[in-house]
């Protein structure tokens, strides 16, 4: 009979931290790239935010080396990843991520039935996308055009809510034609967003020659091994989908024996990937941290009532929602927030903690602060104190 290995919290948050290149910044000569594929992507919305979080896990890392990875060399991507948001992605694994993100099942679409696309005008869409971007870097106005061309009138319909008014109907597949490695961001034409083919991709054709099942297996490995122990309904949270999906997902990874079940706090139905049992057995990655907006460790990792414990389950969170606030990592768990200010070459940063800091922790918060201007390019100056500015100011 096969004992279920039982984990605790601080073993689980040490592997974490390790594998995040929290507990140790990542070796010299690391590729940008490679750090990024630890993270299982970095939250781009902000790309400041991402560049800040690949930066932060690496010795010497910049936002120079991010940008060269991103739009020099070409070892990254900018593109739709977990729940349709942009994020960064390592671009040799991009065929992995479109085959496993276009097969997680879509959730109801919250558009009127008059304003939605039917199945046969998204295809018609999304490959009108890749065309028009085949050799192309083109601005939003200038994508509109192309696709209205290769599509008709019914794709440029104004029947979604927007900002300040209604955007056309054929942008609410955008994030499925990312997906479909039909699209990317381009670097930014003045102040204007451009869209480009990834490198090396042969859009859709090239990911409907990769197999949906396949792909979601290593997604769910990579997932793990990153961010295991997990339950399904973590899984499920990660990538905006349907929770019963992902418990039938793992349900059929583990009677094929490619998951296997840990406890964890005195709990059944956490998962890890086969073999990948082996945890810290003392804490590791002690030591402050600071992290920025929608960091892939403070989304992903769970419990999130044991990441964000006490006070600052109530001072760091949005309503429940992790990574409107900038936070301060002390021993794994989150200790505080904090906000930067730029003018010029110099950057103010505030920290809020939620308890007394220690001499030796106060020092490394000092060092923290001096490590986000090396990655900012920029010279930073620390203040302790409250952070009066609201979440994602």
């Amino acid at each position: 009979m096969t004992t279920t290995p039982t984990l605790t919290w601080d073993a689980a948050s040490a592997r974490r931290i390790d594998r995040q290149f929290l507990a140790a910044p990542a070796p010299d000569g690391t590729p940008v790239a490679d750090v990024v594929a630890a993270m299982r992507g970095a939250h781009a919305q902000v790309l400041s935010a991402a560049e800040l979080s690949a930066g932060l896990r690496g010795s010497a890392t910049t936002r120079a080396d991010v940008r060269a990875a991103l739009w020099e060399d070409r070892s990254l991507v900018k593109t739709y990843g977990p729940r349709g948001t942009v994020h960064l992605l390592p671009t040799h694994e991009l065929p992995l991520w479109c085959a496993a993100l276009s097969a997680v099942p879509r959730g109801s679409n919250g558009l009127p039935r008059g304003a939605r696309l039917t199945e046969e005008q998204e295809e018609q869409v999304v490959a009108a996308i890749g065309e028009s971007l085949d050799g192309a870097c083109l601005t939003m106005d200038e994508l509109h055009e192309a696709v209205m061309a290769r599509t008709g009138p019914w794709a440029g319909e104004l029947v979604m809510p927007a900002f300040q008014g209604m955007w056309p109907r054929w942008r609410q597949v955008l994030h499925r034609a990312g997906w479909a490695g039909s699209l990317c961001f381009g670097p930014n034409r003045g102040r204007k967003v451009t869209y480009t083919r990834p490198p090396g991709t042969d859009g859709v054709r090239g990911v409907a020659d990769t197999g949906g099942d396949e792909a979601l297996r290593g997604f769910v490995h990579r997932y793990l091994h990153a961010y295991g122990p997990a339950t399904p309904a973590h899984f499920a949270r990660w990538l905006a989908a349907p929770a019963d999906w992902a418990t039938e997902l793992f349900a059929r990874l583990a009677a094929d024996g490619g998951i296997e079940e840990v406890g964890f706090e005195g709990a059944r139905g956490w998962w890890v990937a086969a073999g990948d049992t082996e945890f810290p057995q003392a804490p590791a990655g002690r030591g402050l941290r600071l992290l920025p907006y929608f960091d892939a460790y403070v989304i992903a990792a769970q419990p999130r009532e044991r990441l964000f414990p006490g006070a600052a389950y109530r001072r760091a969170l949005a309503g429940g929602q992790a990574g409107n606030h900038p936070v301060l990592l002390a021993d794994g768990v989150v200790a505080g927030v904090w906000h930067q200010r730029r003018g010029g070459r110099r950057t103010r940063i505030t920290v809020e903690p939620l308890g007394r800091l220690t001499a030796r922790q106060t020092r490394e918060l000092g060092e923290q602060v001096e490590r986000v201007g090396e990655v900012m390019e920029t010279t930073a100056e620390l203040v302790v104190g409250p952070v009066s500015v609201g979440p994602h100011a």
